[in-house]
């Protein structure tokens, strides 16, 4: 099966690791709280990144650039969208593309307007 889009790639990570998991014994919420501790590990990546690109940890100095940054965040992002799928993996990309409508109505003019 060809991926069409990243979700068709979520999707398949999605099902591995709750197959996976499952395999393991683990009941669905383990699975999913297991889940969010990952991505809340690959936030603090990014914020560590962050952290040696500005050369704030006196011991490391400068020991990240932007492009480790930009790599973490898509970790960060790509762990979320999993987490998602797993939660919910028959509407996840729809359920993604309702909420980002609403939150962002917040802070983007309505089209036409």
């Amino acid at each position: 099966m060809a991926d069409n889009t990243p979700w068709d790639t979520i999707g398949s990570l999605a099902a591995l690791f709750t197959r996976l998991d499952s395999e393991r014994g683990l009941p669905p919420e383990e699975q999913w709280t297991l889940q969010v501790l990952k991505l809340s590990e690959e936030v603090g990546e990014a914020a560590q990144a962050v952290i040696g690109v500005r050369a704030t940890n006196p011991r490391k100095g400068r020991s990240h650039s932007w492009e480790h940054v930009q790599e973490e965040l898509a970790d960060a992002v790509i762990t979320g969208m999993v987490g998602l799928a797993r939660m919910r993996p028959d509407d996840a990309a729809e359920y993604l593309a309702r909420v980002l409508a609403e939150k962002s109505a917040k802070f983007l003019p309505a089209a036409g307007l």
